[in-house]
C-alpha cells in the first residue's frame, strides 16, 4: 500500500518541544521502580519522584506560584530539592538555587535581584530566612519537619493528589533555572537558562548499553548537580548526592550505588587518589570526568593508571555556556593542557584580543532584567568568555589566562570587588585590592594586598575574622600582602591586578 502524505499545502506538526518536566514523566512511564535520586539510605525511584513532584507542584500552587515566577532556595544538599526542581519545570516556574554557604546578607541581595514569589529553606537557615523573604515581597516556606507554622514542603507534609501536573503553555523557550554568578564588578547576575537549553546541556544521547549511575560532589546549589541530574535522567538513570564531598561519603557511594560514571574537580580527584581507595570496589565506574580548573598532567597519568578501563574526558565551561569544550579520551595525554573542541552544535573563536568567544545552543538566554549585561555578553550571538585562549591548527583550545578579574578557587566564583568593599572596612585597612594567586589543591586562593594605616599592624587572622558574618567563607583572603602602595594607572587610577600578580609571584616565598 502507498505511503500516504499530507497535501503540501498542509504544514507539517510542530516539533515537540523539550520540555524538562517531560524527562520526568517518561521515566516514570517507562522505568518507574527504578532509582532516580539517593542520599546515604534515602531513594527515590522515577515513579515516586514524578508523583512527589506533583505533590509539591500542586503545594506551590496553592501558595499562588505561576508560570514565570521565580522561587529561590536557600538550602543545602537535600533529597527533598529533588521533587522541587521537577515541581517548578512542571509549572514553568524558575528554579533559582541560592548558595547555602552565604550569609544571610548575601543570600538577601542575590534573593532581591529576581524578585521571587516563594523564598524557600532548610530547616538551618529558617530562623534567618524571615528578613529576606520580607525584603522581597515573597512569601517563606521550608523543608523539613518542624514545629512552624510556615508552608512545610517536605515530603512527608505534601498534599495526597499526586496526578500530572502541567503548563499547557509552556515553551521550551521559556526560563527553566536561574543560577547566580559573580562579576568582575562585585555585582552577582542571575544567569537565565531555558528548558531548551537546560535540557541539551543534560543530553547524553540514547545509544547507551547501561543507564547511566552517577555520583555528584558538588552541592545543590550549583548548576553542575542539575546538569549531571539530568545527564542521568535522560538514560532512564539515576544520581547519588552526598552531604559533603570527603573521599570516603564518594567513593562509598560509588560503591553502593554501583555507579559507572563520576565527575571530580582535580581537587577532588587528587584526594580521593591519595585516599585508602583500595577498600572500596569501585568496578563498576567506566566513564570519568574532570574539568572545572586546570587538570595537570600528573593528575591525569594517575588516573589512566589507577582505572585503566575507564574513559577519562576533561571538559571546559562556564555557568552561562555549559559544555564549551570537551578533551576526549584519545586526546588526554595527546594533547596535555588542552580542554579540547567544541561540543556538537557548538563553536569556538578567539577575538582580536585573545578572548574566547563561544557559540552554541547550550548558551544562557539572558542575564535576568539586566539588558545591558546580556547585549555585553551575547554582543554579535557569541558569549565572551572573560578567558584568554588559543586554538592550535587542529582546533583544541587552551586556556591560558583570564581576561577578567573573577577569582576561581575550588569551583567557586569571587569577585574581588565583593571582598575588597568588606575588607576596606577592617580597622587599620588604609587601601586594599584583592586578587587570585595560582593554589595546586583549589586553582587560585584569595590574597589581599593591603596598605595598612600608619602605625597599625596587620595580621591575616585579624582580617579572616572581620569576614566572618559579611562573606562566606569561600571568599576569605587566604594570604595577605602588606605594600606602601597600589600600583595604579595614570590616567583612571584603577589598581594594576595583573602587576601585583606578578610582583607577588617573583617576590620571596611566604
Amino acid at each position: 500500500m502507498a505511503a500516504s502524505f499530507p497535501p503540501y499545502d498542509q504544514a507539517p506538526p510542530a516539533p515537540r518541544p523539550l520540555l524538562i518536566g517531560d524527562v520526568f514523566r517518561n521515566n516514570a512511564a517507562v522505568v518507574p521502580d527504578r532509582v532516580a535520586a539517593a542520599l546515604g539510605a534515602r531513594t527515590l525511584t522515577h515513579g515516586e519522584l514524578d508523583r512527589a513532584a506533583n505533590r509539591t507542584a500542586r503545594a506551590l500552587r496553592e501558595l499562588g506560584v505561576v508560570k514565570g515566577d521565580r522561587i529561590v532556595v536557600w538550602a543545602d544538599t537535600s533529597l527533598e530539592l529533588v521533587p522541587l526542581f521537577a515541581a517548578a519545570a512542571k509549572l514553568g516556574a524558575v528554579f533559582a538555587p541560592v548558595n547555602a554557604r552565604l550569609t544571610a546578607r548575601e543570600a538577601e541581595r542575590l534573593a532581591q535581584i529576581v524578585r521571587p514569589r516563594i523564598v524557600i529553606t532548610d530547616l538551618e537557615r529558617a530562623k534567618a530566612a524571615p528578613p529576606l523573604a520580607t525584603s522581597c515581597g515573597a512569601y517563606l516556606a521550608h523543608l523539613g519537619e518542624s514545629g512552624t507554622t510556615r508552608p512545610n514542603l517536605s515530603l512527608a507534609a505534601l498534599p495526597a493528589d499526586d496526578a500530572d501536573v502541567t503548563e499547557p503553555k509552556l515553551r521550551d523557550s521559556d526560563p527553566h533555572v536561574i543560577f547566580f554568578t559573580s562579576g568582575s564588578t562585585g555585582q552577582s547576575k542571575g544567569v537565565v537558562l531555558s528548558h531548551r537549553a537546560s535540557w541539551l546541556r543534560g543530553f547524553q544521547g540514547v545509544f547507551h548499553d547501561q543507564p547511566r549511575r552517577t555520583v555528584c560532589m558538588f552541592p545543590m546549589f550549583h548548576m553542575a548537580p542539575w546538569t549531571l541530574a539530568l545527564a542521568a535522567w535522560q538514560t532512564r538513570g539515576e544520581i547519588a548526592f552526598v552531604q559533603t564531598p570527603t573521599p570516603d561519603a564518594l567513593l562509598s557511594a560509588i560503591e553502593h550505588r554501583r555507579a559507572n560514571h563520576f565527575y571530580g574537580i582535580p581537587l577532588i580527584w587528587a584526594r580521593l587518589l591519595e585516599a585508602e581507595i583500595g577498600r572500596y570496589d569501585l568496578s563498576s565506574l567506566r566513564d570519568l570526568d574532570t574539568g572545572t580548573s586546570a587538570v595537570p598532567i600528573e593528575l591525569v597519568r594517575r588516573l589512566r593508571e589507577r582505572f585503566p578501563a575507564c574513559t577519562l574526558r576533561i571538559y571546559y565551561g562556564a555557568t552561562e555556556t555549559g559544555t564549551a569544550s570537551a578533551l576526549s579520551h584519545a586526546d588526554v595525554l595527546r594533547k596535555p593542557g588542552s580542554v579540547g573542541l567544541a561540543p556538537p552544535g557548538g563553536e569556538l573563536r578567539i577575538a582580536d584580543d585573545g578572548e574566547l568567544l563561544v557559540r552554541s545552543p547550550y548558551l544562557l538566554a539572558s542575564y535576568f532584567e539586566d539588558a545591558a549585561a546580556t547585549y555585553a555578553a551575547l554582543e554579535g550571538g557569541w558569549f565572551h568568555s572573560g578567558d584568554i585562549g588559543e586554538l592550535d591548527s587542529d582546533g583544541y583550545l587552551s586556556i591560558i589566562g583570564r581576561k577578567k578579574d573573577v577569582i576561581r578557587s575550588g569551583g567557586e566564583s569571587i569577585a574581588p570587588a565583593e571582598v575588597e568593599e568588606v575588607l576596606g572596612t577592617a580597622p587599620g585597612v588604609q587601601e586594599v585590592a584583592v586578587v587570585g594567586l595560582p593554589e595546586p589543591q583549589w586553582g587560585e586562593q584569595v590574597c589581599a594586598v593591603v596598605v595598612p594605616a600608619p602605625g597599625v599592624t596587620l595580621t591575616l587572622d585579624a582580617l579572616r575574622k572581620h569576614c566572618e558574618d559579611k562573606l562566606a567563607s569561600f571568599k576569605h583572603p587566604r594570604r595577605l600582602e602588606l605594600v606602601s602602595e597600589l600600583p595604579r594607572t595614570e590616567a583612571t587610577r584603577q589598581v594594576l591586578r595583573a602587576l601585583l600578580v606578578e610582583r607577588i609571584l617573583s617576590g620571596p616565598k611566604p
